[in-house]
């Protein structure tokens, strides 16, 4: 009976974000659907481009719990999916401090320490937008943006290296408190769990370019399509006001696309990419709902 209502609740929470999902949704389809645009599908490419989705999942579940493991915390991998998977829907409901919030407790619950899995979820949060600045410059590399740009990225390399100073980590640990707790990951875990996310950026971008190319939409090469893609989805995470990014991250998309590839094609793609990462984030976090449901309890082990 409780593994019953378990299940219930996981499946109604899921519901409700994808209500939240729905709504953000139908806000800016109007604008988008008044536009005409003409598609070729290529059902092969789209499906490669939902399977390279969900190996990026993967990646970056990988790149948390070597974050973890950096503070000798061990999390079972089934265990980090389940609640990597269920707190990324969070980033959907509006505030954007969901997601955080909900991989703190589902960690926590997994058997990591409390202030283990704060530091982590904020971590990986940097780790994820300083490499993602990375790739963007070394994509793109446009010549009106190409200092700034290059300055991001030197940011993104110091923030990445300020993760493994224990000096720079114990003075932010007085600021919050958390003397005796927090500490400076050593620069091997930096440097692998760094590398984890940039390879996740760039399947992202694999994923996107798949996409295009199921589409028909033409004129988009891989590394401009992987430069797009992270640009577009780190403009959309810095705008606090969108769930999910929704609408910002697609007009960054049309802005960079168009010139490339003419504006229909540029806002369908745009609109389809939003359509398919929101499938795959949904049932990756049904899937992780229902696996919690089979083992019969909430709690992870050590592995």
């Amino acid at each position: 009976m409780r593994r019953a209502g378990r299940i219930a609740l996981k499946v109604a929470l899921v519901a409700i974000v994808a209500v939240f999902i729905w709504r953000s949704l139908s806000r800016n389809w109007d604008e988008f659907s008044a536009i005409e645009f003409e598609f070729h599908l290529k059902p092969g490419w789209i499906l490669l481009s939902v399977l390279v989705v969900w190996a990026t999942y993967a990646i970056q579940i990988a790149s948390w719990r070597t974050i973890l493991a950096g503070w000798q915390q061990r999390i079972a991998y089934r265990d980090a999916a389940r609640a990597w998977c269920l707190a990324n829907l969070g980033r959907y409901v509006p505030g954007k401090l969901w997601s955080i919030a909900g991989l703190v407790v589902l960690a926590q619950r997994a058997g990591v320490a409390g202030w283990a899995a704060g530091a982590s979820a904020v971590v990986v949060q940097a780790v994820g937008v300083a490499t993602g600045v990375i790739l963007v410059a070394a994509a793109l590399r446009p010549g009106t943006f190409a200092v700034g740009l290059s300055v991001a990225a030197a940011v993104a390399t110091g923030t990445l290296a300020l993760l493994a100073w224990d000096r720079a980590v114990q003075w932010f640990a007085r600021l919050i408190g958390r003397t005796g707790e927090l500490r400076a990951l050593p620069v091997g875990t930096v440097l692998a769990a760094g590398t984890l996310t940039l390879l996740s950026w760039v399947t992202y971008g694999a994923a996107f370019w798949c996409l295009a190319q199921g589409l028909g939409v033409e004129g988009l090469s891989l590394p401009v399509a992987a430069g797009v893609f992270a640009l577009g989805y780190l403009i959309g995470l810095m705008a606090v006001f969108a769930p999910g990014g929704i609408g910002v991250r697609e007009l960054a998309y049309i802005g960079q696309l168009a010139p490339l590839v003419g504006s229909g094609s540029a806002i369908g793609l745009s609109v389809a990419s939003r359509l398919l990462l929101t499938l795959t984030e949904v049932t990756a976090a049904l899937a992780a709902a229902a696996l919690a449901g089979r083992d019969g309890d909430d709690t992870g082990g050590t592995g």
